[in-house]
Order: structure tokens, then sequence, then C-alpha cells
């Protein structure tokens, strides 16, 4: 129920009778497993924190695969990923493919903004945030691998995720709020893409250059540039 209603509904108002009706129970088989309103909803956040429908960092591989194979620069890549992100969790609307995954992604974020509320929520919050980080971060590493990109000293590609992570997160909050997301067609001039960018791929681009090595010609990724050159 709460992932068909989406993060504007809250647990509040996921409303422990309509469970009741809609699993078949009776109200003493609820109370014989929570005391009250307040322990059901706590149980209701801390599980939704806990449960993945899927690996985090799923759908961005899906996004990129196609175009690592197919031997995409790593521009390509870069805006490929980031506008999968726009349009599964900043405006999941636009991707309804991947509505139920984005309404989880949009649900466990609004209710980390909450985490204080409750300790066991807060333990939940700090536990989902540390698996999407571990699972992003060995997605970047086999993408750096397959470009040829390393972390600058004193880096680590986990420092990367958790910056993609604040970066990814802090766009989802404004697409709750209402606001839209920015996009570019950009001309290739001063040192910016050739193309259409989304505000959030530039970001990403950025982060990229800023932590890691990346090589002059990353025009294809390593594996293709070495058999090019044999």
């Amino acid at each position: 129920m709460l992932l068909e209603r989406g993060a504007s509904a809250g647990v509040q108002h996921i409303r422990l009778q309509e469970v009741l009706r809609r699993a078949g129970l009776t109200t003493g088989a609820a109370y014989r497993l929570w005391a009250d309103q307040d322990e059901y909803q706590r149980e209701l956040a801390v599980t939704m924190l806990r449960t993945r429908l899927t690996d985090p960092a799923d759908s961005a591989r899906a996004a990129v695969d196609a175009l690592i194979a197919q031997g995409a620069s790593g521009g390509e890549v870069i805006s490929a990923a980031a506008g999968a992100h726009i349009r599964s969790a900043v405006s999941p609307a636009e991707s309804p493919g991947s509505s139920l995954e984005a309404q989880q992604f949009l649900i466990g974020l609004a209710l980390r903004t909450t985490a204080d509320t409750w300790p066991e929520l807060k333990e939940a919050a700090r536990f989902r945030h540390e698996e999407s980080v571990g699972s992003f971060a060995r997605f970047y590493a086999d993408l750096m691998a397959a470009y040829g990109l390393t972390m600058k000293p004193g880096l680590t590609v986990e420092d990367f995720a958790e910056a993609m992570a604040a970066v990814g997160e802090g766009f989802a909050i404004h697409a709750m709020s209402g606001m839209q997301h920015p996009s570019y067609d950009l001309d290739g001039s001063d040192g910016l893409p050739e193309g259409e960018w989304s505000l959030f791929g530039l970001v990403v681009r950025s982060l990229v250059f800023t932590f890691m090595n990346v090589p002059a010609d990353v025009s294809a990724p390593e594996a293709k540039r070495t058999a090019a050159a044999d």
C-alpha cells in the first residue's frame, strides 16, 4: 500500500484498519503483533528502509551496459546513466517501467529525512545508505576499470559514491518539491560537452574530473582501446 500511494502518503496515512481489511486479519490479531498504532507505524517505516526490490545500482547498470559493449565514449555513458536516474528516481512518471523501484527510492528518501524520530529508524536509514553507497561504489569501480580511470591520491571510490549519493538524493528532493530538472543543449565550447545534457549529468561529469585521473582519450572503453592498439 505504501509503494502504491508513494512518498507523499507517509506511514501515518497507511492506517492499520485498512491494512487489516486488505490482509483479512482481525484487530485482535494486529494487536498481538503491535502494542499500538505508533509501534505499527515504526515497524512499517523500518521495514520499508530495510527492504530492497532490486540492487541499488541495477538501473544504472542497465542504462549503460549496452553502451559500453558498443564502445560508447565516457561522456555518452555519463549522460546516459544520469538520464536514467533523472527519469526513474527524479521523474518516475516518465519511466513507468521502473515506477515501483522509483517509488521505493523516494519513500526511503522521505523516511530518511525523519530518521531522528525513532532510534530504530535512524539505524535503518544508516544501513540503507551504506548499502547503496557500497553497491554504487562497485558499479563505479567497474566503469573506471572499463575506461582506464583511477582515483586521485587521497580519495577512494567510496568517497566518489558518497558525493554522487548526496547529489542524486538532493535532486530527488527537488523533484519531490515540484522543481523541474534543468537540461541544456550544449555546443561543446569552453570545455563543456556537446549535445543534450541534464544538470545532474553535468554535475556527475564535474565530479569525475575532480575525483579521478581521466586519460586524455576516454572515447572508448579500455578493452577496445587496447585491442585497437594491438
